[in-house]
């Protein structure tokens, strides 16, 4: 196991190394100039100049690349073209903003999604089980921004019950975790009915159960664990891509974190923050892949990682 971690951390040099590059060449792609940008539109030419040459946009790109890369590896991520403040303490402002949206998120979506899936799996073809599908889907169907306004005009406008903006109180934290927790239960359910089924048509199960082992036993401690390995890597792919999706929540719900610094970093051509951001951000991603492969042989002693 330690062998396997080792291994995957170094992979993980060459994937942030592409993303640095990929992330780099794009944003100098977009349309828009920073210097111009921050200089104003009534400044003159030789304004301009002075203003791209302290920022370092006058150099070739693969110098401007190789300074960044030089700066990243020591920690460096460089300073917010648009308030000269370092890229790590915007960052860092926002962080914690996002990993709790995300991880609330995710727990609403395994705990509503389990639920859901184990029932309908355990009753297969009822009318709980067409009825859960029904909502699961319509759950994957629908937009989280739209989702997102209908719960503000709902909940917070029409009766008031929690806070249409901001985050921190429990008022504020329901109704965005709900907006986007909500597709990932959807996903989740499937996934576990689907698993579900699949292991219940087992021979150990048949076997269980004509033991007279109890048929809660036999879901929870024999059904359930061996299908938890795909539902794994659904919440873990959700977890992640939350981490890096919460745009357009941060945007309905007006919350300060990662995907809104992004969007207003790049309307801005703020191209450290950028940068930094995604670099965290696939950063991130990686490591809740690492912790889904180690998940895999806790749940699974038959899954070979080395």
């Amino acid at each position: 196991m330690l062998t396997f971690i080792i291994r995957r951390l170094i992979q993980t040099i060459p994937v942030l190394l592409g993303v640095t590059i990929i992330t780099f060449s794009l944003i100098h792609l977009i349309p828009g100039d920073p210097a111009q940008i921050l200089a104003g539109e009534a400044a003159s030419g030789d304004q301009v100049e002075q203003m791209r040459e302290r920022l370092g946009l006058n150099q070739p790109l693969p110098t401007q690349y190789f300074n960044y890369l030089k700066d990243v590896v020591t920690l460096d991520f460089g300073t917010s073209i648009r308030n000269g403040r370092p890229v790590g303490d915007e960052i860092g402002a926002r962080f914690w903003v996002t990993v709790e949206l995300a991880l609330y998120s995710t727990i609403f979506s395994i705990i509503l999604g389990m639920i859901a899936g184990i029932i309908s799996a355990t009753k297969r073809y009822s009318f709980a089980d067409t009825g859960i599908m029904i909502i699961a889907l319509f759950g994957l169907s629908m937009p989280n921004f739209w989702m997102g306004l209908m719960l503000i005009q709902y909940f917070s406008i029409n009766l008031g019950w929690f806070a249409s903006s901001g985050w921190g109180t429990w008022q504020q934290i329901v109704l965005p975790v709900v907006t986007l927790g909500t597709t990932g239960a959807a996903i989740i359910a499937r996934m576990t009915r689907s698993s579900m089924l699949e292991v219940i048509g087992q021979d150990y199960i048949r076997t269980a159960r004509a033991k007279g082992v109890k048929e809660r036993y036999v879901i929870y401690q024999h059904a359930l664990k061996n299908a938890m390995i795909p539902v794994v890597t659904v919440v873990g792919l959700q977890f992640g891509s939350l981490l890096g999706g919460t745009v357009l929540a941060e945007s309905v719900f007006a919350i300060n974190g990662m995907g809104r610094l992004i969007i207003d970093s790049i309307r801005a051509r703020d191209f450290p923050i950028v940068q930094g951001t995604v670099l965290v951000v696939s950063l991130l991603f990686v490591i809740v892949n690492l912790l889904v492969d180690i998940a895999y042989k806790v749940l699974n002693k038959r899954v070979d990682v080395d």
